[in-house]
C-alpha cells in the first residue's frame, strides 16, 4: 500500500525524541516499510525520514511555544496552514490510506467527507474538540480510529464512536534488547514535568535506599529547580536528555525501570522499551500501565511512595526472560503493524464518497484549536 503518515507538528520526528508520540511515529514509518509498504511522512521540517514532506518550516514549539500560545489564534492558524498543505498533497497523491497522528481535528472531517481511507490514532485521552470530531465522523465507515490500550477505550462513549479499535503501540524489539550483566541502579526515563511523577520516584528511591539514574528533557524548568535538583546526589543522578542509542544499554543494565505517571497515560512507551530489554517495570497504577506491564512488573497504587519503595525492594522476583517474551509477543512493532494493517484494509474496503474540493474544505466552519502533542 501507499500510505501517508501525518504527524503532529509540535516537535520534529527525530532523535532525541521529545516523547512517546515522536518515537511512535518514527517506529510506525520504519515498521510499515519493513512490511513492504510505501510510506511518505508529512511532518515538521527537521524530522528524520527518507520520504519526508515538510509541511511547516519549523515545529511550532520553536516559534509559538505551547505554554505561551496554547489556545491562541496564531497557533491554530499555524497548524491549519500546515495541515491544509499536507492535505492538498495527499488528495493529489494517489494514496491508498492516510494514517493520521496529527491531533488536528479538522483532518478527521476532511478525510470523512473526501471518502479517503483514513485511520486516526488517538494518543491522548478524549477531550473536547477531538472527541467531537471523532463522534461527528461516526457515519464514515472508511474513517477508523484507534486507541492504544483497553483502558483508553473505556474513556470513550462507544455508542458515539463505533469505529474505535485498540491497537497497542509497538517498540523495536530488535533494537531494545537484553544485554549481558546487570548493574546496581534503577532507571527513570521521561519528560521532566509534574505529570510524570519524577519527584515521587525520587522519594521512593530514597526511602528504599537505592540508586536512581534519571534521563529526559527538562520541560518544566521551575519544577526541576524546585522539586528535582535539590534531591540530586546521594545515589540520585540526572544524566540529561539522550538519544535512544545513549539510553539503550543504560536501561538494559538497570535492575528495573520506574514509570510513575500522575495522570492516565494512554500507553507508556518507556515501559514497553524496558520490557523488551528484559527489564522489570515498577509503576504507578494510572492509565494503561497494567495493560502494558502485565505480570512483568510491580504496579502499585497511584502516588503511593511507600508502596513504590517496597517495589524497589521486591523487584528481584520478576523473571527478566518473561519480560522479554512478553514484549516480543505483545509490544513489538510487528504486532502493532499487523493491527494497523487490518484497520487499513477495512477502511479501504469502505471507501465510497467523492473527494471534497479544496474550496469546500476552505469554507468549512469547523472549530480549530492548538492541541497538546
Amino acid at each position: 500500500m501507499k500510505i501517508a503518515v501525518l504527524a503532529h507538528i509540535r516537535h520534529a520526528i527525530a532523535e532525541p525524541f521529545r516523547g512517546g508520540m515522536e518515537a511512535h511515529c518514527h517506529s510506525l514509518c520504519r515498521g510499515l516499510r519493513r512490511a513492504g509498504h510505501e510510506v511518505v511522512l508529512f511532518a515538521a521540517a527537521g524530522s528524520d525520514d527518507p520520504q519526508l514532506v515538510a509541511i511547516c518550516d519549523a515545529p511550532y514549539e520553536q516559534v509559538l511555544p505551547w505554554e505561551v500560545h496554547r489556545g491562541s489564534a496564531a497557533l491554530a492558524d499555524y497548524q491549519r496552514r500546515a495541515f491544509e498543505k499536507a492535505w492538498d498533497i495527499i488528495e493529489a497523491g494517489d494514496f491508498d490510506v492516510v494514517h493520521n497522528n496529527s491531533l488536528f481535528p479538522e483532518v478527521i472531517g476532511w478525510a470523512a467527507e473526501a471518502g479517503l481511507a483514513c485511520v486516526t490514532s488517538q494518543h491522548v485521552p478524549p477531550f473536547g474538540i477531538m472527541r467531537d470530531a471523532v463522534s461527528a465522523a461516526a457515519w464514515a465507515d472508511h474513517a477508523l480510529f484507534t486507541v492504544t490500550s483497553r483502558h483508553q477505550l473505556t474513556l470513550w462513549d462507544r455508542a458515539a464512536t463505533p469505529n474505535l479499535r485498540v491497537v497497542g503501540n509497538g517498540v523495536d524489539t530488535h533494537y531494545w534488547r537484553p544485554v549481558d550483566g546487570i548493574d546496581d541502579y534503577f532507571t527513570w526515563i521521561g519528560r521532566i514535568v509534574p505529570t510524570k511523577g519524577l519527584a515521587e520516584a525520587i522519594a521512593a528511591a530514597k526511602l528504599a535506599g537505592v540508586r536512581l539514574r534519571i534521563f529526559g528533557p527538562v520541560e518544566d524548568v521551575a519544577y526541576f529547580a524546585d522539586r528535582i535538583e535539590p534531591q540530586l546526589g546521594g545515589g540520585i543522578e540526572y544524566h540529561g536528555f539522550r538519544r535512544s542509542d545513549g539510553l539503550r544499554d543504560q536501561l538494559a543494565r538497570s535492575r528495573a525501570a520506574v514509570v510513575t505517571p500522575m495522570w492516565d497515560e494512554p500507553f507508556g512507551l518507556v515501559a514497553a522499551e524496558a520490557l523488551a530489554c528484559g527489564v522489570p517495570v515498577l509503576a504507578f497504577d494510572r492509565g494503561a500501565m497494567r495493560d502494558v506491564v502485565g505480570d512483568c512488573g510491580i504496579v502499585v497504587p497511584p502516588a503511593d511512595v511507600a508502596a513504590l519503595a517496597q517495589a524497589f525492594r521486591d523487584h528481584g522476583r520478576i523473571d527478566r526472560e518473561d519480560c522479554r517474551a512478553h514484549a516480543v509477543a505483545r509490544l513489538s512493532i510487528e504486532a502493532m503493524i499487523v493491527g494497523y494493517e487490518a484497520c487499513y484494509g477495512d477502511a479501504r474496503a469502505a471507501v465510497r464518497m467523492p473527494a471534497l474540493s479544496a474550496a469546500a474544505r476552505s469554507s468549512s466552519q469547523s472549530r480549530t484549536a492548538a492541541l497538546l502533542a
